[in-house]
């Protein structure tokens, strides 16, 4: 989930400490990825059925593979996902070389689906992972078979005040300062406050879904080395926000020859609702999916909506008619 939420230590660890393990829904299983200097934690959906695309899921600042575990199972029929902890966040332990650039993780993403010969893949991320998928779509296009972006973290020239604070974890010091200002609050303070940062109608999330948020936000809370992933991974979106020339998000994003499917919130209080337009004009092959009542993470707050907007891609792209009437 992308938001501004785990003030723990800023220290860095080279290797994870132990502590309790990451929940797993109901279907959902966990395997670990060992690469030369990167291990990734990925989640995924057993199935026995057969013709299932491949899919990968990448998830935004601060949040998990856990972040797609309402939308996949509404897509298994049809895409046979799996979800990544980027390094650093969930339960991948921070990368060797320490980087948490835009380019660091689309490298880790890249050199994920080399090693498991999964590509093309329907590639779909959320936020600081929609700005990760553009640039694997744009430098490895044999990697991609269609490209969804949820909210994606763009360069925007007016960043909306509600986003300021996210930026400011990129600043030096920042981090380690709202940890201290922060120390005595709850693991559910911390919660509510991502929900009503990250949602359009926080009042949609279950009591069982903030049970399972605030266990995962005390289970974060005792990485010593997560508060560092997100000011570094912030810094990275920032770094990525001033690039020129080939390397411009905007720039690769027309160099992007995947079908795109692009979907915004009219709620959004981290990525504007103005730059759906944008970016439906900047994708060479784009459909744009707006909800007005959405926030930050549609996938998790409307997560049918969504589904049916990518089972219908994954038929277009299919060139097949598996996706009709799916259209609300």
């Amino acid at each position: 989930m992308s938001s501004t939420e785990l003030p723990a230590s800023p220290t860095a660890a080279s290797a994870a400490p132990r502590v309790h393990a990451v929940r797993v829904a109901e279907g959902e299983r966990l395997r670990s990825v060992e690469l030369p200097g990167l291990t990734l934690n990925v989640r995924f959906r057993p199935s026995d059925a057969t013709g299932r695309a491949p899919a990968l899921y990448v998830h935004g600042l601060g949040g998990s593979s856990q972040n797609w575990s309402a939308l996949m199972p509404l897509l298994e029929d049809v895409l046979d996902g799996e979800a990544v902890d980027l390094p650093g966040f969930g339960d991948s332990p921070p990368p060797d070389d320490g980087n948490y650039s835009v380019t660091g993780h689309a490298r880790a993403v890249i050199r994920l689906l080399d090693a498991g010969s999964r590509g093309p893949v329907h590639l779909i991320g959320n936020s600081l992972g929609g700005a990760v998928a553009t640039r694997v779509a744009a430098v490895r296009p044999d990697l991609v078979r269609t490209l969804t972006l949820v909210s994606p973290a763009l360069p925007e020239l007016r960043a909306q005040r509600t986003a300021w604070p996210t930026g400011l974890l990129a600043v030096p010091g920042v981090a380690r300062m709202f940890a201290r200002l922060t120390k005595d609050w709850t693991p559910e303070q911390r919660v509510r406050g991502v929900l009503a940062l990250c949602y359009g109608d926080p009042g949609r999330v279950t009591d069982e879904g903030l049970r399972a948020a605030v266990e995962e936000m005390e289970r974060r809370l005792k990485l010593p080395y997560f508060w560092d992933a997100m000011a570094r991974s912030a810094r990275g979106i920032v770094d990525a926000y001033t690039l020129g020339g080939q390397h411009n998000l905007w720039r690769q994003a027309e160099r992007v020859l995947a079908p795109t499917l692009l979907v915004y919130g009219g709620r959004d209080r981290l990525v504007s609702y103005r730059m759906a337009r944008k970016a439906a004009l900047s994708f060479r092959d784009a459909r744009l999916l707006t909800l007005p009542d959405a926030g930050h993470v549609a996938m998790m707050e409307y997560p049918e909506a969504v589904a049916r907007a990518v089972r219908e891609l994954v038929a277009e792209q299919r060139g097949d008619n598996r996706g009709d009437g799916a259209r609300s």
